[in-house]
């Protein structure tokens, strides 16, 4: 990967992707498919400090940037995977057959890359049909195929976006602190965002709103990219360690939780960043609404319960050193003593007050309500 200060918006202009922006916004984006059907992707491990973009040129690499965590979030991670077939189409060079292989290893390695957000399956499975119909393509064409469903994922999944914030506006009250857990904004979505997006949403509306971030350990999405988005569309926020949450909840300084999801089940159980669980308990014991926001295609049907979602372990590593500005770690455990690292845990149902989608509320979250979204 070769590294890219800024983000230039017209790089795309005139090229073979003549849009006249980033599908993601503006000011910043989490990828970006650009001319020569190369990936830009902000990494995110970098933030809050550097706003540096890697270009990304195989199917490895997009798979990498995954687990590593470069891109992160549901949707994004799905819009990645997708972006990360046409990279792997445009080095598939053969005839039909040996396409249609090659696709199938991409496929497989972008699917294993994290196995808990449903959308990056989700994301997979929508390009399937297409592979096979580009397949007999001229090579220029079948990628261009692979391209523009790419993109129009891309566009469908900030829509969504959009769409969610205006329905979750109408959950937020005027004067309201809103705690928030993990990152759930333009960088975790491809533009926008979900519990993010109900916060843009309601900022946009002219509430006057204000967001308390959680740090989110061990990882700090909270303190590094929540805090740094809300930050530069400077919507007023302010950051508190995970264990400090109880506190603030019993002051009454928090008057309803946003979070996002990786996975929601039929039964409206829903798997997110790991302290969900513990802040939905917490707000249920002093009456504190949770609201969980997500596009439909963070919904799994096929999946009765929040037993039945894979969770993710981390490596050890990850919670037993801190990385630090200089490229070191800094050791937080002693040698010989082991971490557990699990990525997400699972809210029940009866913990969420609602769940936010493009399609509407599910109120109270659950199979029925989620039933009447489907069916609508």
């Amino acid at each position: 990967m070769s590294g890219a200060n800024r983000f230039v918006p017209t790089l795309r202009t005139g090229q073979a992707h003549p849009h006249p922006a980033p599908i993601g916004g503006d000011a910043y984006s989490a990828v970006e498919l650009m001319p020569g059907y190369r990936l830009v992707i902000l990494d995110q491990r970098k933030l809050p400090l550097q706003e540096r973009y890697e270009f990304v040129s195989r199917v490895d690499e997009v798979a990498d940037a995954i687990r590593n965590m470069l891109v992160r979030g549901a949707p994004a991670i799905g819009i990645t995977a997708a972006y990360g077939l046409v990279v792997a189409a445009y080095a598939a060079r053969g005839d039909a057959p040996s396409f249609l292989e090659a696709m199938s290893a991409a496929d497989a390695l972008l699917r294993a890359s994290r196995p808990t957000a449903v959308n990056l399956a989700w994301a997979l499975d929508q390009m399937k049909p297409v592979v096979a119909n580009a397949a007999n393509l001229p090579f220029v064409q079948r990628t261009e195929a692979l391209a523009q469903a790419a993109s129009g994922l891309h566009r469908a999944e900030v829509a969504a976006c959009r769409m969610l914030g205006a329905h979750g506006l109408t959950l937020v009250p005027d004067g309201a602190t809103i705690l928030t857990h993990c990152n759930a904004g333009a960088l975790a979505t491809g533009g926008y965002g979900t519990a993010l997006g109900i916060v843009r949403a309601a900022h946009e509306a002219r509430k006057n709103i204000r967001v308390i971030a959680c740090e989110t350990r061990p990882y700090l999405q909270g303190a590094r990219l929540t805090a740094w988005e809300l930050h530069k569309d400077r919507i007023p926020v302010e950051v508190i360690s995970d264990s400090m949450v109880a506190h603030f909840m019993a002051k009454k300084a928090i008057d309803l939780v946003v979070v996002g999801a990786d996975r929601i089940a039929r039964n409206g159980d829903v798997a997110n960043k790991i302290g969900t669980y513990g802040i939905a308990c917490i707000a249920a014991a002093h009456g504190v609404p949770l609201y969980v926001a997500a596009p439909w295609s963070t919904v799994d049907l096929k999946c009765s319960s929040g037993e039945d979602i894979p969770i993710e372990e981390r490596p050890e590593r990850e919670l037993s050193h801190l990385p630090l500005a200089d490229g070191n770690q800094l050791q937080l455990v002693p040698d010989g003593v082991g971490a557990r690292n699990p990525s997400f845990d699972v809210t029940p149902a009866r913990l969420v007050a609602a769940i936010v989608t493009e399609r509407g509320l599910a109120r109270p979250a659950g199979e029925a309500s989620l039933a009447n979204l489907r069916n609508g």
